[in-house]
């Protein structure tokens, strides 16, 4: 699979060139256009069962959708459902990488999802909640809401992310979660809740919205009965 991206970084779609026959993964509604000819097939990743680890632990949809190449080839359009850009992770199969929920959008072959505790919080997928773990060998495409930015750890070198702007994160750093503030006065006075404590080495990619802060000006500004 080879990816071209277009209209970074606001609003970044990855075109995913695949080989004759080669499948791609990609999030249930990812999908912005296809060349002619490629087939798609939605089913739950791993089982049913996976499938419903990853819906309810980790927050993103019950189905996969396979897309996968005619006899000459062709491409799959993919975007993220929010205004913001999408990077490549290169995955070796030597370490693993958590991706927060909403953030994975597709996977090359041999790359296998899985569903993964990321530390204290909402179960449901909210924040320090259940995380997507990507494995194998392949490229594996995160999105973000706004910009997104990579961090590079050094051995014993530490940081601190507000958990709603952490995208994904690599299986060599070292991560605990934590509340930044003690009490639920300080937090509704600072705007802040669970922060991600990272020790290299490793990397870390965030971005600079977080999509909780976009749903509750929204709902501040639904009109009510």
């Amino acid at each position: 699979m080879q990816v071209q991206m277009r209209h970074q970084p606001s609003f970044t779609v990855a075109r995913l060139a695949l080989a004759p026959q080669e499948p791609v993964q990609v999030e249930a509604g990812g999908m912005v256009a296809t060349s002619y000819g490629v087939h798609m097939q939605s089913q739950s990743q791993g089982g049913l069962m996976k499938g419903l680890g990853r819906a309810v632990l980790g927050g993103e949809s019950l189905f996969v959708s396979t897309f996968t190449a005619p006899p000459n080839g062709g491409w799959v359009d993919v975007a993220p459902g929010l205004p913001g850009d999408v990077r490549i992770v290169e995955m070796d199969g030597r370490a693993g990488w958590c991706v927060t929920n909403g953030s994975w959008l597709a996977n090359s072959h041999g790359i296998t999802l899985d569903t993964k505790w990321g530390g204290f919080g909402n179960l449901f997928g909210g924040e320090g909640g259940f995380l997507s773990h990507a494995t194998g060998q392949g490229q594996l495409v995160v999105a973000c809401y706004g910009a997104m930015d990579l961090v590079t750890l050094q051995q014993g070198e530490m940081i601190t992310v507000d958990a709603g702007h952490v995208v994904a994160y690599a299986d060599t750093v070292q991560h605990q979660t934590r509340r930044i503030s003690s009490g639920m006065v300080q937090s509704l006075k600072s705007g802040e809740g669970l922060v991600f404590d990272f020790a290299g080495p490793g990397q870390v990619l965030t971005q600079t919205r977080d999509p909780s802060a976009l749903l509750a000006w929204l709902v501040a500004r639904m009109p009510t009965r």
